[in-house]
């Protein structure tokens, strides 16, 4: 259903608007802002930056994205509004017990009310105590919900996605809701799409769009314009990334042209939305309906209700209609009607039959279960999901940044035949040292641990930045680009090179990394060289160009064949010593680190014709890869949290 929604959503009609810029967004029509009425994918780059207001290098500046995202609203799906606490609290009197429990109340006033001790306070206890129980028993639940709610909406803050932009002419990292129209995006393999764009760079770029359309191969897209060839129109341009969207290899720019609502997948959520046709399920004529979410414990405890309301109501109309044809009268009013006396005897039995306890017990024994769960840093938002995860058996986690601190750290390096250990934390290059494993004498100057960093950081696209924090005012490093480059810039800042280096090896090719590679490769030019830097391995003679290969050990090794020595020279890489690599790999793997190999060829020319527009990146790398000279391993390890 969602392929057919998604196709007759987004196909142009020759006599509608596009879509993509008619939409309602933030309270205002695509149609009344810059850029209405024309197709982004039919537009040039430069036409659409310049209708969106800004500029293909620079992007917007900050006050312009503060203005969009005012005008615009935040870059996110409608969600529903959140219950107030009134309505938490009114939603907690909607369970069967409960209403029988409110019935049961109601009736016993009544009853003593109009009978002949209505003038006595003491008649009415047994009803204001069975509404006082039902009134803390609601209020607790729906104060633990809202508590729970508000605690959980704050850690969602912390948590929300994150993408590169550019603004101002810097490239910086910003939370997905703020992204706007006319932002300029950054993407890169493994980034989520944050919103619909039009490509103004695509470098063998290729996109899973199975949450837009359903199908499951991933889309290679261009910058270009489509052409016109007469054949069927594609279901999604091909120079436009739309939100939702996985990039799953190469790298790019887009520019943002629909934000929230507005994208497609936003137009497709509002259709199965005007399409289900229903209005939301309500219980008492305007409260949310969350039968269909409740636990066993509430499931079980409404059956128990039902069937204890159901026998004692049995029960009691029994003995009213036995009491009636019997003729019982009130032995303190014999003149009182027996069918008088016998309601207000019927009545009473179905009060004493309600467990007007069971809510309050249950809620207390929850509630001291949820405060058990907070002892141990766990939010715990509906007080009867405490139960249910005394059931789990399973519980599934994300690691990255919430069981760890989401900082990769280089930790070993394998290079030159010999084991190095390094120190330090998190991203700050000042701290910590390379050593060899071997007696912990430094390594900075080691040959083989020069010329294994410095040919990682000619593949590596990633740059470490001062940033000042905001809650202490300290300076702090942080990278920015792919979280798998930062340990390897880190480590090499450590003996000395920084990533601004590679500007001395100017990249004339790069073929980013995907899934299918499982490597990234760079052509560097090493023009005039001899060496590969001071202390590093001697470059062939004639040699022009370097290609460096980073990524998965044991494709790298496939296509390595010779190795570097301690000395700095090249030996063919024999059968023996692939299994040694390979062994040193599973050693680091057993200790969760992730490994990457680093391998290089140097070349006296390219080999492939630069000046052949119709040479596939593909070709090239297959033409680059072949008699690689292995280099070394670099493993990094994900820190855990403190405590």
């Amino acid at each position: 259903s969602f392929t057919a929604l998604a196709f007759v959503d987004t196909r142009p009609s020759p006599c509608a608007t596009p879509p993509t810029f008619a939409m309602t967004v933030g309270g205002s029509r695509a149609s009344d802002r810059a850029g209405a009425g024309h197709e982004p994918s039919e537009t040039s780059p430069e036409e659409l930056a310049r209708l969106l207001g800004t500029d293909l290098t620079r992007g917007l500046t900050p006050e312009q994205a503060a203005e969009v995202l005012r005008r615009d609203g935040p870059n996110e799906l409608e969600k529903p509004p959140r219950p107030t606490l009134l309505v938490l609290f009114l939603m907690q009197l909607t369970g069967f017990v409960i209403m029988l429990l409110i019935a049961a109340a109601v009736a016993s006033i009544v009853v003593n009310a109009t009978g002949p001790r209505k003038a006595d306070p003491l008649s009415y206890t047994t009803g204001i105590a069975i509404m006082v129980i039902v009134v803390i028993n609601a209020g607790i639940a729906a104060w633990t919900e809202a508590k729970a709610s508000d605690a959980l909406e704050a850690l969602t803050k912390m948590t929300q996605a994150t993408i590169y932009v550019v603004r101002g002419g810097e490239e910086v990292r910003v939370d997905v809701p703020t992204v706007v129209r006319g932002d300029l995006v950054v993407l890169g393999t493994g980034d989520v799409v944050p919103a619909d764009l039009r490509l103004c760079e695509a470098e063998d770029v290729k996109v899973s769009e199975m949450a837009l359309t359903g199908e499951p191969e991933d889309v290679s897209k261009t910058w270009k314009m489509p052409r016109r060839e007469g054949g069927p129109e594609k279901l999604t341009p091909e120079n436009m990334a739309f939100s939702g969207c996985s990039v799953t290899n190469g790298k790019g720019r887009g520019l943002v042209v629909e934000t929230g609502m507005g994208t497609r997948i936003g137009r497709i959520a509002q259709l199965i939305a005007d399409g289900d046709g229903e209005k939301p399920k309500t219980r008492c004529g305007c409260l949310p309906d969350t039968s269909s979410n409740q636990t066993p414990l509430q499931a079980n405890l409404e059956h128990l209700g039902g069937r204890i309301g159901v026998m004692a109501i049995v029960v009691c109309i029994g003995i009213f209609i036995f009491g009636v044809a019997m003729g019982r009268t009130d032995p303190s009013n014999p003149e009182t009607a027996p069918w008088l006396y016998m309601i207000l005897i019927a009545v009473t039995l179905a009060v004493a039959a309600i467990p007007e306890g069971i809510p309050l017990c249950v809620t207390i024994s929850l509630s001291i279960g949820c405060k058990d769960m907070v002892k141990k840093h766990v939010l715990v938002r509906k007080l009867a999901a405490v139960e249910t995860l005394g059931s789990a058996s399973v519980i599934c986690s994300d690691k990255t940044g919430t069981l760890t601190e989401g900082k990769m750290t280089m930790v070993k390096m394998w290079a030159g035949e010999a084991q190095y250990n390094v120190d330090g934390k998190g991203f700050d290059p000042t701290v910590g040292r390379i050593t060899k494993a071997d007696g912990g004498a430094d390594a900075s100057a080691d040959l083989a641990v020069r010329t294994t960093l410095l040919s990682a950081i000619l593949c590596c696209n990633t740059t470490l930045a001062t940033v000042t924090d905001e809650e202490t005012g300290e300076l702090r490093y942080e990278p920015r680009g792919n979280s798998s480059e930062a340990p390897i810039v880190v480590a090499a800042r450590k003996v000395g090179f920084l990533e601004e280096a590679a500007g001395d090896y100017p990249r004339v090719l790069e073929v980013p990394f995907s899934s299918s590679r499982k490597m990234m490769l760079t052509v560097s030019d090493v023009s005039g060289r001899t060496q590969l830097c001071d202390g590093g391995m001697a470059l062939g003679e004639g040699s022009k160009y370097l290609a460096v290969c980073k990524g998965a050990p044991n494709f790298i090794i496939d296509y390595c064949t010779e190795i570097l020595t301690p000395s700095g020279s090249a030996v063919p890489l024999t059968d023996a010593m692939k299994a040694h690599v390979v062994d040193v790999v599973d050693e680091y793997s057993s200790q969760a680190l992730r490994v990457l190999a680093v391998a290089v060829r140097d070349m006296p020319e390219l080999p492939y014709d630069a000046s052949d527009e119709d040479v596939t990146t593909d070709q090239k790398f297959q033409a680059c890869r072949v008699g690689l000279r292995f280099l070394g391993l670099v493993a990094s390890i994900d820190p855990d949290r403190d405590g």
